[in-house]
């Protein structure tokens, strides 16, 4: 009797933010991890945890800024992990800064093929987001590095971007993006495009979007609000969408999520009587449960977003998008179909595009079949197996 077709075996590695700045990436790993596993894909987990870094003194921050660009620890660390294991192939997520580059040259010298996904653009930009003074910026995109280094771009200090620029110099005088990882995967053609301009190679790049896990029905988007899931922070645009709301006081807009802004968004709120209410960090049946009954949703990001998980979410809600016409959210909110776009920064083109969608009831609710029927075609956790067996089978 044989014994069935070999079991595949993925080597999954990636490196958590920290809990009190949770994010999108750690979300998106999560998914894929749980997703291979139900599966039947036999998944051999490398993960290490921001929170445990000890910056305590300078010797232990200048072992972290060392270790950023090559950790020998890592190396030796990954190497036994796959020779006790023997996977088929190594995918990894973030692996800033604890993992490092060392991880694909461990897979390297083991045989272990390396897929890479391109969650953000830290590859090409030291402060990962191709952002600047609230703006988006290009100006490390296929130069040099020493921009990053004059703006500091990299929490506004000179030693801790001068990391990130030794990290993307050294391991591109090495080869290291260029030899060591098999595939990227980016998250949309827009991505892809500033990382090939960022010098990305051309031929190792494919694209698969970020998947909701499964909502088996959408919404009735009866709630009468509109709302806003994310971080509070200058970039996602939470400024442009209070003051929106000052023209949608008919309007309530409920806001799920916390951030640096909080406190100076609430006061402005409170002294401008605005119909806003703070909702805070919520469980996702929660979060589900204001986006499944809300008109729209609003995403006002001033910057290149990578894949906002927000995005698959609202559309198997069946609840349409309203986004800055932005990088990537051009891309994947489709105007008139699945939401409508305005102009980055412009709370009156905003106010006057949430009005219009609000106003025509029957537009609304075309817009929530299209955009269920967009989840359904796109980001079901099926569809994303599918993409996902499809990178692997291709590079083992």
């Amino acid at each position: 009797m044989g014994s069935g077709p070999k079991k595949m075996k993925v080597l999954l590695g990636h490196n958590f933010y920290r809990s009190s700045a949770p994010s999108g990436e750690d979300t998106a790993f999560r998914n894929e991890r749980d997703l291979l596993r139900r599966n039947g894909v036999d998944v051999v987990s490398y993960e290490v945890f921001n929170d445990r870094i000890d910056t305590t003194s300078l010797t232990r921050r200048v072992k972290l800024a060392l270790d950023t660009a090559w950790s020998r620890e890592t190396y030796e660390a990954v190497s036994r992990l796959v020779k006790r294991t023997r996977p088929d192939i190594a995918h990894f997520h973030n692996t800033f800064p604890q993992i490092s580059p060392s991880a694909y040259a461990a897979c390297r010298d083991n045989g272990v093929p390396v897929v890479q996904t391109l969650h953000n653009f830290r590859f090409i930009c030291p402060g990962g987001l191709l952002l600047r003074d609230g703006h988006p910026c290009e100006d490390c995109v296929g130069t040099t590095l020493m921009p990053a280094l004059r703006h500091r771009c990299y929490r506004s200090s000179l030693p801790a971007t001068g990391a990130l620029v030794w990290m993307l110099i050294r391991n591109r005088l090495e080869g290291t993006y260029q030899t060591q990882v098999n595939c990227y995967i980016a998250l949309t053609e827009f991505a892809a495009g500033r990382l090939i301009a960022g010098g990305i190679p051309k031929d190792r790049i494919c694209i698969k979007p970020n998947f909701a896990p499964d909502i088996a029905e959408p919404g009735p988007g009866n709630g009468g609000y509109a709302v806003f899931v994310g971080r509070l922070s200058a970039e996602k645009g939470l400024r442009t969408l209070i003051a929106a709301w000052e023209f949608l006081r008919e309007i309530p807009l409920k806001i799920v999520g916390d951030g640096p802004l909080r406190g100076q968004l609430t006061e402005y709120v409170l002294r401008k009587r605005l119909p806003i209410q703070f909702l805070g960090l919520c469980a996702r049946p929660a979060v589900l449960h204001a986006v499944r009954h809300a008109l729209v949703q609003v995403i006002p990001s001033e910057c290149y977003e990578g894949f906002p998980m927000v995005v698959p979410e609202a559309y198997a809600c069946g609840t349409p998008v309203v986004c800055s016409r932005i990088g990537s959210l051009e891309e994947i909110v489709r105007e008139g179909e699945t939401g409508a776009g305005f102009e980055a920064g412009n709370a009156v083109d905003l106010a006057r595009t949430v009005k219009h969608l609000v106003d025509d009831p029957g537009g609304l609710l075309r817009m929530r079949e299209h955009a269920r029927s967009e989840f359904l075609a796109r980001y079901t956790s099926a569809r994303n197996f599918h993409l996902l067996m499809e990178i692997y089978d291709r590079n083992c």
